[in-house]
Parts: C-alpha cells; structure tokens; sequence
C-alpha cells in the first residue's frame, strides 16, 4: 500500500489546498539515502513544468564529492552536469508534522529529457527489480525492522558517543534488551515519533528496546516493496527531526558505539502469485516450495558479491563481526538469530525468510532491490541452498567480505546482478563508494595515534 494509494496529480493539488499547504519539500533520495531537492511555495509547484536538478545530484559521495577520473561513471553521468527532470509521485505526499508552517514533502523520481526514467537512481533501481517478478507472475512483499541508536548530543566528531538522559536523569549503563521501562525513558520522543508517523501514514508496528544502550528498533508492517522503502527514507528523517526536537541524537550508523552492538535493517520477504494471491514458497500441502529453497540459494549465492550495496560504508564492516548480534557468514536457519538468513516459525501464508545482513545504514530502496534481486536469481536459476544450520552459525568461518574495498571488488565483478541492477547503477555506484574509501583512507583514526605513535 502506497502511503496515499492511487492518488493522481489531481487528488495531489486538492489534498494541498484542504491542507491550506504554504510550502513542499520536493525530495529525490540519492545513493546514499540522502533527501535531496528544493523547497518550492505552493504557487511554483506544477507537476506539469517539472523541477530540474542536475543529475550528479545521484552520484555524490556522503561527503558531497564527485569521482573525477572514473571512466566508468562518467559514462553514466554527462560532464557537462545536464538537468534530470522531476516529476511528483503524487501517492508519495505528505505532510511534514515538524515545520512551523503548513508544509508538504513528496517524493519525486528522475527522468532524462527524452523522458526514460533515471538508470541509476535508487528508486528507478527497486522498479527494475519489481518489474522482473511482475513479467513472472510475481509480487514481492516485505517487512523492515529498523534498529537506530538514540545518543546525547555531540557536536565533536572526535569524541566518542554517549547514551542521551532520559527521564530519570540518568543515562543506561547496562544492556536493557526488550526493557519496557527502558523505552518508557524516552516516552515524550516516543509520543511525538508515533503521532508523526501516523500523520504521515507510514504504518510502524511494534518499538523494541534492542541491545545496545540507547539503541531501538521499529517495524513495519509488511506490504509492497517501493512503498515500505519510501516509509523507511521517510521514517529516517522523521526520527532524526524527533530527536532533536528533545535535545538528543538518532542515528542509523551501522556502528556507532564501540563495545556495543551495530544496527541492522532486516529484512522479512515472501512473494505471492499476482493471480491467486497464494505464498509461493508454501506447497498446498504446507510444506516449503522448490521456490523458496531456491530463493534461499539465491541469497547465498549473491548477497557476499552484493554485501557493499547493503553495506555501504567502511563504518558497516564493524558491525559484521562475531558474536555481535550480527551474521558473519551466509548460512540459514530456522529461527535461527545468529544465522546471516532466518526461516521464522510461521503459518504456510506467512512463510517467508528474514535477511540479516542488511545494516541500518544501508539505502532502502537499494537494500530492498538487492535482497529481492538475489532472491530472484536464486529461482530463475534454480539455485539450491546448503543444508540449514541447527546450532551456532557465529562459531563457523567467515563467508561475506570483511572491507568495503573487497566488497567493492566482489561487487564489479558479478555480471548477474549488474543484469538485475543495471549497469549504469553498479558503474556509477561502484565509483562513489571508491572515491568515499579513498576519503576515509586520508583520516588517520585515534588508535593510530594512541597506539603507533611512540611505539613502532
């Protein structure tokens, strides 16, 4: 379900004046999962003009740099920076519950002049996907779970992070995991949280207290995969916006706090047949289908070669460590947490697989296309998965790259997911994750300095 389901150009221009809206926020998620665009008055807002950006707005480190000597990406990008056009998804708007004034934010996709939508953006990326189970038969359905660090203030990037105050005064200094007292800390930001999200439609189920100090996790509820990742772009900022609203932090960092556990963005995924709306990894007799074994091969096979587009930073390699509440290798499992693809004990609709691999800092459209692109190969090619894992999947040897850079190299060599992805994309994608290593490399760390310094 869409967050206003087919809502036309039309409804769009009538919910804005019932709205008495001033301003919108015209968005464009970038590579990164970043909100790009510009802030139009109500009167300048005509989807039929469009509003140009250019298009190496898409193709921007986090930094906000640009690959200058990758003949690859500049393949894909003009170095003349010509215009992309933009054109409102009008099923995308919303209000924004934060701003003083009446103010909507919509999402837009990229189109080139001749009217092709954008190769290489995220959104574009996930309808490619989409579209290969559609020319099947095929409706992927999804459900985020969405771990976030909450953390006080820090306004220097050189001191270590640290758990916000909560309404006792006091921050956690012990593991509260699934705590109920530990949430109701922070009620105040929580209330705002829910009442936004309910304004804006985004549909968040359960809120967990998770591991780390300060650190939670929302759901939501399962549905189609464009719309759950645009709730997930939009969640992000809602948070961020929330918490600073209460004098605090939020962040999806894979890996924010040393000592303490990373944050990831499972996964659930099933896909149903279009015409009878029946779960195809379920047999009629209940058991699982050939479709799901090899949807679960298809995870294995390619999630490692795919691990830098849902691992996308050199900070996400930190949370991929053993014993850390996070998978090191591709084994699956039935309800198995400590395996990198988790079968949930679950009815013969309902069976689906749970990937764990994804970190929260991950791009959910990109996160969504590439879990769903594996899937997608693994039954297109029949792939057949390992036998499951019964016991602890930590104590087995590591099976996913260790570095961005080696995931980056894993990533340009696998031909079938640049066939799923789109060349353009993995080219463009590739070269900015590149240009973000080669940034990092240049920062010499405090280890460096405390450990290397008078003693080597």
């Amino acid at each position: 379900m869409a967050i206003r389901e087919n809502f036309t150009y039309t409804d769009m221009d009538l919910w804005l004046n019932e709205n008495r809206v001033t301003e919108i926020e015209c968005l464009v998620p970038d590579l990164t999962g970043v909100a790009r665009g510009k802030i139009l008055p109500r009167v300048k807002f005509t989807q039929e003009r469009g509003m140009r950006i250019p298009e190496a707005v898409l193709g921007m480190t986090v930094t906000g740099n640009y690959p200058t000597d990758d003949v690859a990406y500049d393949r894909a990008i003009s170095n003349t920076d010509r215009d992309m056009i933009l054109r409102a998804d009008p099923t995308t708007i919303t209000m924004v519950p934060w701003a003083a004034d009446p103010t909507a934010q919509v999402i837009h996709d990229c189109y080139f002049a001749d009217g092709a939508l954008v190769d290489f953006a995220p959104r574009t990326v996930l309808r490619r996907v989409l579209k290969l189970y559609a020319d099947k038969g095929w409706q992927p359905v999804v459900a985020p779970e969405l771990e976030f660090y909450l953390t006080a203030k820090n306004a220097d990037p050189d001191l270590p992070l640290k758990a916000p105050i909560g309404r006792s005064g006091r921050a956690e200094t012990s593991r509260q995991v699934y705590s109920i007292d530990a949430v109701n800390e922070f009620d105040p930001l929580f209330e705002d949280i829910y009442d936004y999200c309910d304004l804006m439609g985004l549909d968040v189920d359960t809120l967990i207290h998770e591991i780390g100090a300060g650190q939670m996790e929302i759901n939501f509820l399962h549905g189609e995969p464009l719309s759950l990742a645009d709730k997930v772009f939009f969640f992000k900022r809602t948070l961020r916006e929330a918490a600073l609203k209460h004098d605090m932090y939020a962040t999806f960092m894979a890996k924010p706090m040393a000592g303490e556990p990373g944050s990831a963005m499972h996964v659930h995924q099933s896909v149903t047949d279009i015409k009878t709306g029946k779960n195809i990894f379920s047999n009629d007799d209940g058991s699982p289908s050939q479709l799901f074994k090899h949807y679960i091969g298809g995870l294995q096979r390619y999630m490692p070669p795919a691990l830098a587009i849902v691992a996308p930073y050199v900070n996400s390699y930190r949370r991929l460590v053993r014993h850390t509440a996070a998978p090191i290798n591709i084994q699956w499992g039935v309800d198995n947490r400590t395996v990198g693809f988790r079968v949930p004990e679950s009815g013969v609709q309902d069976r689906r697989v749970e990937n764990r691999i994804i970190g929260a800092d991950a791009n959910p459209y990109l996160a969504l296309a590439v879990t769903l692109a594996c899937g997608y190969l693994g039954m297109t090619e029949q792939l057949e998965p390992t036998q499951a894992t019964t016991g602890s999947a930590y104590e087995l040897r590591y099976e996913l790259p260790q570095s961005l850079s080696e995931a980056l190299s894993a990533l340009r060599r696998e031909d079938k997911l640049r066939f799923v992805l789109g060349d353009r994309f993995i080219d463009v994608y590739a070269a900015i994750k590149d240009l973000e290593y080669q940034e990092f490399m240049t920062v010499i760390s405090p280890w460096e300095r405390e450990h290397l310094l008078l003693h080597v």
